[in-house]
């Protein structure tokens, strides 16, 4: 993986190409390429590191052609390197490839038995030379198609041919494929947003399919190798928004994005005449439902966390959440009357979808909570929920993050009601708190100064502890996740109760502990784990709702947000922890929106 783009036009496209592959660096990279085809010859050019090497190299030698393919790769089989890169070309063929083919080595080995020779390390050259292999005897739709039988794991691929000028050929399988439709042009992309500069017309390929572009063309097959139709999309006006404006970076800006966030996806969701909940539609009837299943994938599982304590809190529905990388692996026992809902920034998690695969495959009712509204994931569930958070281009979610706790809380709020496991003036009340939590981070957005100071403490530190009990153990979770993301420092999030079971062992003096607490069931309780670090020497950095300021002298720093609804607490939290793994990164001079070895739209297990 990481990012793929193809253009079939009547100009010269190495430069969209370039300007493309671009968009796509928020997914996270180390190397990138091109393939051109001009003069019945295939001209690839690739590089390790970041585009704008790639562009120096076509700056000095340019590539020529009216069709090609671009890749930025996030490296799975083999060392980040030129050879490495993609794409992966033959004498007659090129490949850019998205996922990870399971059986590359047995595919490898049979290939070398009848003559083939590797020049990379990577899976995807397998399948180059199987094409090349089924094109002595195939059309390039029939070779591709024999070569996909042959292929077991996840793919999007974008290939062209030295014999065949005109043409692109795209397919997926698990990983997520875009086309896009203009004038005298057509483009594939893996997501829609590397797309948008160009389109607003697009149609997605769904598992098993392949296309074929041309410039002034667009040919669908499905797995059984029949002609289909697509639905076109049109994307909104909105999703174009790509800009930093006057912030330093992408993360820096969604940050401070958050309350504008926040009051869209509440805007969307309340209705402020009638003060109630406009969700509707509800896959398993609300009276009806035996259990709630959340499902997802590193921060979103974090958000499911938080949701399972506000699903137990006011509704009497048994509430279940699993990592979707373990989910699918399960002996899994399902009930009709479960609702199984999936949770996903880019709505293209690969564990994720394929999580939803199995309930789908299973009748199962499910739900999709997403930022994408387009993506696979939504496509794929019965009923969505978007999060309404706009485009969230730094690799590390923040705006996204707290949308989803949003969404989840307005729906956990809207089945206690439903269910009537809720009285009214609780349920008004909770909808009053809700109007006024974009204040309330906004508020909490005024704290970065503090912050920034708190920053300092983590430059010499080995390592770091967060620590929070009940809704804001999940955001302990959250924070260290940030922190190593963000800044590559060790940091681990524990249940604060936890630490005589053995985190213990880990303070020594200095060690910077940030004690998450706000002033609630599990406040004093907090207080006698955070003695336990002081006692050791652990570095206490203290972030609060409390109204009272709490004196100690081994409390290093305190951070203080806005009281509300305690219910509502963990999304107030979250902006501290978010802006403190932010200003360690800026003080390690980090790359804050690309962080190393990461990807935004993970497409691989």
């Amino acid at each position: 993986m990481c990012g793929i783009i193809g253009i079939a036009s009547n100009k010269p496209v190495s430069i969209n190409i370039i300007n493309s592959l671009k968009k796509l660096e928020y997914r996270g990279y180390d190397s990138a390429g091109l393939a051109t085809l001009n003069q019945n010859e295939i001209n690839e050019k690739k590089c390790s590191g970041r585009v704008e090497e790639l562009e120096k190299i076509l700056f000095k030698n340019p590539s020529d052609g009216n069709l090609g393919i671009g890749h930025v790769r996030w490296a799975t089989h083999g060392i980040p390197n030129q050879i490495n890169a993609h794409p992966h070309s033959s004498e007659i063929v090129s490949v850019v490839h998205n996922g990870i083919i399971e059986n590359s080595d047995e595919l490898k080995k049979n290939l070398e038995l009848k003559g083939s020779k590797f020049k990379s390390q990577t899976d995807t050259e397998v399948i180059t030379l199987l094409i090349t292999d089924e094109l002595k005897k195939n059309n390039p739709v029939k070779s591709v198609f024999n070569t996909l039988k042959q292929l077991k794991g996840s793919f999007a691929l974008g290939i062209i041919f030295k014999s065949y000028q005109n043409i692109i050929i795209g397919a997926r399988r698990g990983s997520p494929l875009a086309v896009g439709y203009s004038k005298d042009e057509n483009y594939l992309g893996s997501d829609s947003y590397a797309l948008k500069s160009m389109t607003n017309k697009i149609s997605y390929l769904d598992d098993g399919d392949l296309c074929v572009l041309s410039k002034d063309k667009i040919d669908f097959y499905n797995n059984e190798e029949k002609k289909i139709n697509k639905k076109v999309y049109t994307l909104s006006d909105d999703e174009n928004i790509s800009d930093k404006g006057d912030y330093k970076n992408f993360m820096s800006k969604e940050i401070f994005e958050q309350p504008i966030t926040a009051k869209n996806c509440i805007n969307e969701y309340i209705d402020s005449l009638k003060k109630d909940i406009n969700i509707y539609n509800f896959p398993v009837k609300p009276e009806d439902m035996n259990k709630i299943v959340l499902i997802g994938c590193g921060t979103a599982f974090h958000s499911c966390l938080i949701a399972k304590y506000w699903f137990e809190e006011l509704t009497n529905i048994e509430v279940e959440i699993d990592i979707a990388s373990e989910f699918r692996y399960r002996k899994l026992k399902f009930n009709s009357k479960n609702l199984y809902i999936f949770v996903s920034q880019s709505g293209e998690t690969a564990d994720t979808a394929a999580a939803l695969d199995i309930c789908k495959k299973n009748n199962m009712k499910t739900c999709s909570i997403v930022n994408a509204v387009e993506s696979t994931i939504a496509r794929n569930s019965d009923w969505v929920l978007p999060i309404h958070a706009g485009p969230e281009i730094g690799v590390a979610s923040t705006k996204a993050f707290l949308g989803q706790m949003i969404v989840l809380f307005i729906l956990s709020l809207k089945l206690a009601k439903i269910r009537k496991d809720i009285d009214l003036p609780s349920y008004d009340k909770h909808i009053k708190n809700l109007k006024v939590l974009p204040i309330a981070i906004e508020k909490c957005l005024k704290t970065e100064n503090k912050v920034q100071s708190m920053a300092k403490e983590f430059l010499d530190a080995k390592g770091s502890m967060f620590l929070g009990r009940g809704l804001s153990y999940p955001i302990a979770l959250e924070g260290a996740l940030k922190l190593k993301e963000l800044s590559y420092l060790h940091a681990e999030g524990y249940p604060a109760g936890e630490m005589k079971h053995g985190p213990l062992a880990l303070i020594e003096e200095g060690l910077p502990v940030i004690v998450i607490a706000p002033k609630d069931k599990y406040f004093e309780k907090t207080l006698s784990n955070m003695q336990e670090v002081i006692a050791r020497g652990g570095k206490i950095l203290f972030i609060s709702d409390h109204k009272k300021e709490l004196i100690d002298e081994n409390i290093r720093f305190s951070i203080k947000v806005p009281s509300l609804d305690k219910l509502l607490s963990p999304i107030l939290l979250t902006v501290p922890i978010q802006l403190l793994a932010y200003h360690v990164a800026i003080l390690k001079n980090c790359d804050i929106d690309k962080p190393r070895n990461l990807a935004k739209s993970v497409t691989v297990e």
